[in-house]
C-alpha cells in the first residue's frame, strides 16, 4: 500500500522540480543560475532512474544513474570554468 501512494507522490514531486528547473533555465537572470538549474535537473534525472530501478528491479539502471551523475558533474565543472573565464586545460 505504501508504494501505491509513495511512488506517484515521488514522481509528481520530481516532475514539479523539473518544471522549476526548466523555468530557471529559461528565465535565469544570470548564467550561474542557469548552470545550477541544469545541475539540479541532472540530479532529478538520476532520481527518476532510481525510482525506475526500484519499480522494475533491473539493477543495471543504477549504472545508468551513476554514469549520468558523473557526466553531469563533469559538465558542471566545465561550465563553471568557462564562466570564470579560464580555459578548460588550465
Amino acid at each position: 500500500m505504501t508504494t501505491e501512494i509513495l511512488v506517484p507522490a515521488l514522481i509528481i514531486g520530481l516532475l514539479l522540480c523539473c518544471g522549476f528547473c526548466l523555468y530557471r533555465i529559461a528565465n535565469g537572470p544570470t548564467a550561474a543560475d542557469r548552470m545550477v538549474a541544469i545541475d539540479i535537473l541532472g540530479t532529478v534525472v538520476v532520481g527518476f532512474v532510481a525510482i525506475l530501478t526500484a519499480l522494475t528491479g533491473k539493477v543495471y539502471l543504477l549504472d545508468v544513474a551513476l554514469v549520468w551523475a558523473l557526466v553531469a558533474f563533469v559538465g558542471t565543472l566545465a561550465l563553471a570554468k568557462y564562466l570564470v573565464g579560464k580555459r578548460l586545460n588550465e
